[in-house]
């Protein structure tokens, strides 16, 4: 028997003559050498992947830009060059006239240049190619007829056409000739149609199409920032006169216009009944940069909140008009960006990653790709990140780039995407003055392209004050004391006997009366209150009853003012209720505001904004790179993860034997545990950690089936990979009857369905909570699956556990070994479980069909109770 038995042992096993089974600790040892060689792999050269590939583009990406610089260097060189030149002619044009005519003529100080500076730089960029030679090599033509040949000869012929002299006397005939033969040297040397050089070749792509390499496609997006950047160089003030001059190039790309009009806008707290923005007028305008200031608790980000319509749980009365509709505002969100107060980032991605990944899924479908290059480097341009570009932005355990750097890579991802209405809450919160300045000539230029800009501002310095457009500052209470022109504002209080003290700032100034820390000394204005109301009998509006009542003795209000009011009241809803209606007020109150978060999800309005986004599987592609970089980023922590796995499958395998009565379920059902709460644990980290990060994509009308189809996508990694490392210490520790492939197929079909267990928790659940979950339930329901003898409520709950599917499984696959004398053994363990020994395929379905229900219910909850807006 032992003989038997030793000739039907496997290659590196041995087999015991007392024993059904074979050693296979052989196997066991190689397989964990090789795992632990891949976990030190992942673990030490996770990054090496990432960072050849950003090398090699870097390499690529600076070269472009070195030519790119290079070219604009020798095209400023040229300019310059060509205007002394017609500055020299100028002056021998004078004499050669003043000999001719036999008149004195004096030439002016100076002349303007030649017409052909009025073309565009690509032409600029041949003449200086081929004129260049023609300038410092004059061709015979251009030889005075005397035959005399001296150093400035060239100048008089090819000056003759851009700059004619005075008339000519008869007797001068044949200089007319002469001059018309110089002329057509002119054109010949200055404007050559097939002479270019190639130093310039990408500059005739103005579209950026037909670009196929890394190479062109930078080459061509830098020759367009130097483009720009020598146009506001010729245009140095941004914000005054270079505005105009830059306004009126036709070659600047105009936007869809959005114009945000709104009159007597109130939003009232539905729970509280009070009142946080009220009767505010007016209207934000394309082209132009609105500032909205005033104290805390004056309603800032609740206006800017409202405006771009995330107002969950307020009660919003009034008019908001876009384009002088009545249309919703999220029918246009594809060219709407919204900067958030807090920096909603990536964190384990770099600034480019951050900023590449926006522009792909926001811009439209259609655009070339060298386009979206363009668009991408202009933002880091302007933004000053270039040289933090291959940086990763960090977290609050990883630290990465600076706070202000990370202020603007957040402002840089609505940048990236080219919307018309841009609204930022207090985007230079936390950047110093030249920072300030750098981001407000950034807006001040997609303020150029005709996009509609409304920021919340807090403590502006009186340069940063004056490089805005338009001004709304609001009192406490959400009430309006001015809005209009930042160039007026001034005026308009000193209108009112408030003038700001010298070497003070208007702005702070006006803060600290809104405030209450300075009392204005206008007679007209005893309290910071009576300021909204000067505002409203100013303009006209309407004043509601209360503010009637409480204005000062010294302020009298016209008649008709009496007639026109509103009928919001301060104060509504205070009256004294009991603990009881008090309670059922706030669980109403919060049931209604759950109810409009579910309505808002689930509506979709009509899309205005014409701009053909990515579809869900284009998106689903960008979404997996970039969930595929994390991932690898956090190589280490899911080799952490692997680590545990690995160790406990140990600790379970050497306590845990094969038991021929039971057939090993006891084992098993420690396994389901151990597996199950690791690998959720684990899970969780998918839709936790960016939860913040998805509520802003999903808001600006990225795709949610991608965002989870392509997080679920990279997850299969890990439930694919757990289950080897776990059953490599675990399977040949306990040496079961049932094969390798048998307990790794039961442990797969088991790691998937506790991971979509853990995405629902991490989606329905704060982090603690979730994590609570993840703990109590595989062991309550493992408890819930072994009973001996159930109830038949037991019986009837274990039908939905999916730890008594996974135990059934397992313990067929033991069974389906058992031959022989055996059966019997086998037959008696399997009735005292209730299980079937054919059962096997229908508990591998029902743990998949778990794992895709679960999946299910997350996405619902994914898209239904995250705060979108």
């Amino acid at each position: 028997m032992g003989a038997t038995s030793e000739t039907r042992c496997f290659k590196l096993t041995t087999c015991d003559a007392k024993t059904t089974t074979q050693n296979i600790h052989a196997y066991g040892v190689m397989v964990i050498v090789a795992l632990i060689t891949v976990l030190l792999m992942i673990y030490n050269c996770s990054d090496q992947v990432l960072a050849i590939r950003e090398r090699r583009l870097a390499k690529s990406r600076e070269a472009a830009a070195k030519s790119a610089h290079e070219t604009a260097k020798a095209r400023q060189r040229w300019k310059s060059a060509k205007g002394a030149a017609a500055k020299r002619a100028g002056g021998l044009q004078a004499q050669l006239s003043q000999t001719f005519s036999r008149k004195k003529y004096s030439a002016p100080a100076e002349l303007p240049m030649i017409p052909n500076e009025a073309k565009t730089d690509e032409d600029n960029d041949d003449e200086y190619v081929t004129a260049r030679s023609s300038v410092r090599h004059p061709s015979a033509s251009s030889t005075p007829p005397n035959g005399n040949r001296n150093e400035n000869s060239y100048a008089p012929s090819q000056l003759s056409a851009a700059y004619p002299s005075p008339s000519f006397t008869p007797e001068i005939g044949k200089k007319k000739e002469q001059s018309h033969h110089a002329h057509s040297t002119y054109q010949l040397d200055m404007e050559p149609d097939s002479h270019a050089s190639s130093t310039f070749e990408m500059d005739h792509k103005p579209k950026g199409k037909d670009l196929d390499t890394d190479s062109q496609i930078f080459r061509y997006a830098y020759s367009q920032l130097e483009r720009e950047r020598a146009m506001q160089q010729q245009n140095k003030d941004l914000t005054f006169s270079g505005v105009v001059a830059m306004a009126a190039n036709h070659e600047v790309k105009k936007r869809p216009l959005i114009e945000v009009a709104f009159k007597d806008l109130t939003l009232t707290l539905k729970t509280k009944k009070k009142h946080i923005l009220r009767c505010v007028t007016g209207k934000i305008k394309p082209g132009r940069i609105t500032s909205v200031m005033g104290p805390s608790g004056a309603g800032k980000t609740t206006f800017l909140s409202a405006l771009a319509g995330k107002t969950a749980g307020c009660k919003i009365s009034g008019m908001i008009l876009i384009n002088g509709k009545s249309q919703s505002i999220h029918s246009y969100k594809r060219i709407i960006g919204f900067v958030p107060q807090d920096d909603i980032v990536h964190g384990n991605l770099t600034v480019e990653e951050n900023l590449w990944f926006s522009a792909h899924c926001r811009l439209s479908a259609d655009l070339p790709k060298a386009e979206k290059v363009l668009i991408v480097e202009r933002a880091i341009e302007s933004l000053g990140l270039q040289a933090v570009r291959s940086s990763v932005v960090g977290t609050v355990e990883k630290r990465g780039i600076s706070g202000g750097q990370r202020k603007r890579v957040n402002v840089g991802l609505e940048m990236v995407m080219e919307p018309s209405l841009l609204l930022l809450d207090e985007p230079t919160s936390g950047l110093d003055s030249a920072s300030s300045q750098l981001l407000l000539r950034a807006l001040r230029r997609e303020a150029l392209e005709g996009v509609n800009i409304c920021m919340v501002v807090h403590q502006p310095s009186y340069t940063l004050f004056k490089m805005f457009d338009d001004l709304v500052l609001l009192a406490k209470g959400g009430l309006t004391v001015y809005h209009g022109s930042v160039a007026k504002v001034e005026g308009y209080f000193n209108g009112l006997g408030i003038k700001v003290p010298d070497r003070v700032n208007p702005p702070d100034h006006y803060i600290d009366i809104l405030e209450g820390i300075v009392t204005p000394s206008a007679s007209t204005v005893a309290n910071y209150m009576n300021l909204p109301l000067k505002w409203m009998m100013n303009n006209g509006y309407p004043i509601p009853p209360d503010m009637q009542e409480n204005n000062t003795p010294g302020i009298v209000m016209p008649p008709q003012m009496n007639r026109n009011v509103s009928v919001l009241q301060l104060g509504d809803g205070d009256e004294d209720q009991s603990f009881a209606e008090e309670l059922w007020q706030d669980v109403k109150g919060n049931v209604e505001l759950q109810r409009d978060k579910i309505r808002d999800h689930l509506w979709m309005p009509r899309d205005l904004s014409n701009r053909r986004t990515p579809g869900v599987w284009s998106q689903y592609r960008y979404y997996l790179g970039r969930v595929f970089k994390q991932r690898l980023r956090e190589a280490k922590m899911q080799a952490v993860d692997l680590l545990i796995l690995f160790l406990a499958g140990a600790c379970l395998g050497s306590l845990g034997k094969a038991n021929d009565k039971n057939l090993g379920a006891s084992g098993y059902s420690h396994t389901i545990i151990a597996v199950s709460l690791l690998c959720k644990i684990a899970a969780l980290r998918s839709f936790s950690l960016d939860r913040l990060q998805y509520w802003r994509e999903s808001a600006s009308g990225m795709s949610s089936l991608a965002y989870f189809l392509a997080k679920d996508t990279v997850d299969h990694f890990n439930t694919v990979i757990k289950p080897v490392v776990y059953l490599s210490m675990f399977y040949f520790f306990t040496n079961p009857r049932s094969t390798f492939a048998d307990n790794y197929i039961v442990l797969l079909c088991l790691v998937y369905c506790v991971t979509g267990m853990a995405y629902a928790l991490a989606i329905f659940f704060e982090a603690g909570p979730a994590q609570l979950w993840s703990v109590l339930l595989p062991v309550v329901l493992t408890l819930i699956a072994t009973q001996q003898r159930p109830s038949n409520i037991l019986k009837f709950i274990s039908n939905f556990c999916y730890p008594r599917w996974a135990l059934e499984a397992f313990v067929i696959a033991n069974a389906e070994r058992y031959d022989g004398v055996w059966l019997l053994t086998r037959c008696g363990a399997l009735m005292n479980s209730g299980y079937n020994v054919h059962d096997w395929l229908l508990c591998i379905y029902i743990l998949l069909f778990f794992g895709v229900v679960c999946r299910i219910v997350a996405f619902f909850g994914l898209v239904t109770l995250g705060r979108r807006r």
